[in-house]
């Protein structure tokens, strides 16, 4: 009992801790513009007082990126804990089954071709959602074999095809002639261009994707302990993967069709937090919206001010460089567990 109790208070502080972060990073990265705001500028106009120049800075230039970097950090943060308690590993994110790929092929192709009568701003997100759902349900026919999916083999189909539509997409870039920038800066991830327009359709896809996601915390929970033991806890096992799966996919096909691809989101947050909570996923999957919409402000924040003199940095090279040394840690510690030494 004194275990439990000491693990909800940990939760609670976890959740207090992810929150103030977060509208500690909001308000820096609000106060970022050609003219930079003190923190208490940025927070009084956010409020809707102070100068109207601020009042401007704040909502009609930054704000847009600050809901756009929330939105797309929780959808993929979450997306990368569900798909860690459906593999069971530590290193499986939303982009292991090659959903990113698939999106980043559908989007290449938005940015390479033009069809008159598709306006740019549906033509891109429609072709990065058709073919991440393409992506996802030919990895799934791959690995069902026999009736089973296994997981094993669901994880090595989708490295498979994300490395063959990657190879695609490298092609398209060659091929792309006067597109070729817009696609190299697009593949880097970028909130800069975020506005309402955008977000009045990316928000509805994350939100849906993450509810589903959600509402399956408990069969999750069961799944966690095998297909077996989960389906004699009755849970529908081969019904809740694909419907996780897909949930998946539409969060990533929103986030990559509207700012590019954002590695290791999805792979750093729901590892860290499921050390400092536990895995219960009814207490993990909500902390990772949180913790993924902080982390990904923070990375912003940090992209801008990082570098003056060179601009402001894409935001997937930020996530790349917190990310990528901690998954070296993560495929060392697991060599070492596994006995590979």
């Amino acid at each position: 009992m004194e275990n439990v109790a000491k693990r909800r208070r940990r939760t609670i502080t976890v959740f207090a801790a992810l929150f103030i972060i977060l509208i500690i990073f909001m308000v820096l990265d609000l106060a970022q513009a050609f003219i930079p705001l003190s923190f208490e500028e940025a927070f009084w106009a956010l409020l809707g007082t102070g100068s109207e120049t601020n009042i401007i800075i704040v909502w009609k230039m930054n704000l847009p990126r600050v809901v756009m970097a929330c939105l797309i950090g929780a959808g993929l943060a979450i997306s990368g804990g569900v798909m860690q308690a459906l593999f069971r590993n530590p290193m499986a994110s939303p982009y292991i089954l090659g959903l990113s790929s698939g999106a980043s092929l559908g989007a290449a192709i938005g940015l390479t071709f033009t069809l008159s009568w598709i306006p740019s701003l549906l033509l891109i997100p429609l072709l990065a959602f058709v073919t991440c759902m393409a992506t996802l349900f030919l990895v799934y026919s791959i690995a069902h074999v026999g009736g089973r999916v296994p997981t094993e083999t669901l994880l090595l189909a989708g490295i498979a095809v994300g490395s063959f539509l990657s190879a695609l997409v490298s092609l398209l870039t060659y091929l792309a002639g006067d597109q070729m920038q817009g696609i190299i800066y697009w593949t880097m991830g970028n909130l800069t261009n975020a506005n309402w327009n955008n977000i009045m359709i990316v928000a509805p896809l994350i939100t849906a994707g993450c509810l589903i996601m959600l509402s399956s915390s408990r069969d999750l929970n069961a799944m966690m302990l095998g297909d077996a033991h989960a389906m004699d806890l009755g849970v529908e096992v081969k019904k809740i993967r694909l419907q996780l799966l897909v949930a998946s996919a539409l969060v990533t096909a929103a986030a990559v069709a509207y700012v590019g691809v954002i590695g290791f989101v999805g792979l750093v947050v729901p590892h860290i937090l499921r050390i400092m909570i536990g895995p219960n996923n009814r207490a993990l999957l909500p902390a990772t919206l949180l913790g993924g919409a902080a982390f990904l402000m923070m990375c912003d924040y940090i992209s801008r001010v990082i570098a003056p003199s060179l601009g402001i940095l894409p935001i997937g090279i930020m996530t790349a460089l917190i990310g990528a040394p901690y998954f070296i840690y993560l495929l060392r510690r697991r060599r070492s567990e596994m006995g590979w030494d």
